[in-house]
């Protein structure tokens, strides 16, 4: 029987793909049906959004064949792709920071769809907006919003172009737990009513609450294919990582001084709205502070004027006891502050560069290879090769590979290995594990408690409540541009979400 008869709503069979001589995806299989939520697992590198680009249109797969709803065919690109119904919110977004999100969505869905203008196409968002459970404004350039509230126009662009196909790759990773459970639970809706959605996500509980059925993939290939509530949460886990993990909360055993102070912190939006209010925060050396809060409460621009990429209005910022608060991020680096950005693709890395070259830059600046004007690459290759081994950065099969072609997971840790090099004293890291799989965030984890035994003072500011109370030895909720109140690990989960709620 074919696969129209058998309600197949998208089939990938036999798929490989191989990049500059590696082998992202090998014979792999993969089918969804219409009706049904199917998760796709596998670690950071596993081959994921490899498949799912092949399923967009984004790569043409070396081998294998495609059907979409029974037929057979040959995808020359996203356009063919999304004229099929095939539909993909990706990871790492594909918008035009200047355009409004209006005009973003406008853009995806072709010339000619939208004859009435943009009243009628933001008529259309705010309906789909209301149906999913978030807001977003409409009418602000999307550069000036919010990391999660840009994953949200990413959202509403698929829904709003009514793709039947949905392929979803990490959609939760910047929403909040009431965010995400109406995000799923309207996808769950969408496939009752005849959708087919592909949920790519690191998350077993959403797997396990939402998902119909689940492939794990490892290594370019499938390894096993079930219905979710068959298979525990170690069970899955196992599939995914070949090995369980039960991450523990891990307290500071050692706490001193104060090592950033922020005092009276006042900043505004890109677009001149103020979102911090008089925000005063403490961070001790050998602490790991974990910052709670619905996305759009002031953490982006907080996060920007810590690293010092946006300029505060009013207030103060000391640094392990110096005011660094007209200093640029140079002069902080050297302050001893390290920076893992929400947006790795945006502040932490240059895709376009080298391995090499994106690790080398904060020692260039350090003079750790030299100078500007002698650069020694000999030291930069072997350092590079030797962070690569040591934090396990797979995938870079030299030094010379282009940044860009790192999964999530594996950009993330080099990343890491940049700002970890020297000793920082104080670590910002803004959702350090959107995105990646069990094994890529423990390992993170792992390093970020690190980074505390060795003395220094870590933000960690998340909008996944459970990597902040896993994490921290404070917390404090942070609502509309103010910390509201602070807890002392371990807390109590109810509470903080009723500090969040009450104050939103």
């Amino acid at each position: 029987m074919d696969g129209a008869a058998m309600g197949m709503a998208l089939e990938l069979l036999g798929v490989s793909k191989t990049f500059d001589g590696f082998q992202a995806l090998a014979k792999a299989d993969f089918a969804v049906e219409s009706g049904e939520v199917h998760a796709l697992l596998g670690e950071n590198g596993a081959g994921k959004s490899t498949l799912m680009n092949v399923a967009a249109g984004l790569y043409r797969p070396d081998q294998g064949r495609i059907r979409v709803r029974g037929r057979e065919v040959a995808l020359t690109g996203p356009v063919e792709a999304r004229r099929l119904g095939i539909g993909m919110v990706h990871q790492h977004y594909k918008l035009v920071k200047a355009f409004t999100a209006v005009e973003n969505i406008l853009l995806a869905q072709g010339a000619a769809r939208y004859g009435a203008g943009l009243a009628e196409v933001e008529a259309a968002i705010r309906a789909q907006s209301e149906a999913v459970g978030f807001a977003v404004d409409l009418r602000r350039p999307v550069g000036s919003l919010s990391v999660a509230e840009q994953q949200r126009v990413e959202i509403l662009k698929v829904l709003v172009a009514g793709a039947g196909i949905l392929i979803l790759d990490e959609p939760t990773a910047v929403l909040t737990d009431r965010e995400a459970e109406a995000l799923l639970t309207t996808m769950r809706a969408l496939a009752r009513q005849g959708a087919a959605v592909v949920l790519v996500t690191h998350k077993l509980g959403e797997v396990q609450r939402h998902a119909d059925r689940v492939t794990v993939m490892r290594g370019g290939r499938i390894v096993a294919s079930a219905d979710p509530a068959s298979l525990s949460a170690a069970e899955l886990t196992t599939l995914v990582v070949g090995a369980t993990a039960n991450p523990v909360h891990c307290p500071a055993t050692r706490i001193e001084g104060p090592v950033l102070a922020v005092e009276g912190l006042a900043g505004t939006r890109s677009d001149g709205l103020q979102t911090l209010y008089g925000l005063n925060l403490t961070i001790r050396a050998g602490e790991i502070y974990g910052l709670a809060g619905v996305g759009g409460n002031g953490q982006t621009e907080l996060a920007e004027i810590l690293m010092g990429v946006r300029r505060a209005g009013t207030g103060r910022i000391a640094l392990a006891g110096d005011d660094v608060t007209g200093a640029g991020p140079k002069l902080r680096r050297a302050r001893g502050l390290a920076a893992i950005p929400a947006d790795r693709q945006v502040y932490g890395l240059a895709g376009d560069l080298s391995v090499a070259e994106n690790y080398a830059v904060g020692g260039l600046a350090s003079g750790r290879f030299g100078g500007w004007l002698r650069v020694d690459r000999a030291a930069i290759r072997a350092a590079t090769e030797a962070a690569i081994a040591a934090f396990d950065i797979r995938g870079a099969r030299s030094p010379r590979q282009k940044a860009g072609l790192l999964s999530g997971g594996n950009a993330q840790k080099l990343v890491i290995a940049r700002e970890f090099a020297g000793r920082p004293r104080v670590v910002l890291a803004h959702s350090p594990a959107r995105g990646l799989d069990v094994r890529a965030t423990a390992d993170i984890h792992r390093r970020l408690r690190e980074a505390r035994d060795a003395g220094a003072g870590v933000l960690l500011i998340s909008e996944d409540l459970d990597e902040v109370m896993l994490m921290s030895d404070r917390i404090g909720v942070m609502s509309r541009g103010r910390i509201v109140r602070e807890f002392d690990a371990p807390a109590d989960r109810q509470a903080i979400g009723a500090a969040m709620v009450h104050h939103a």
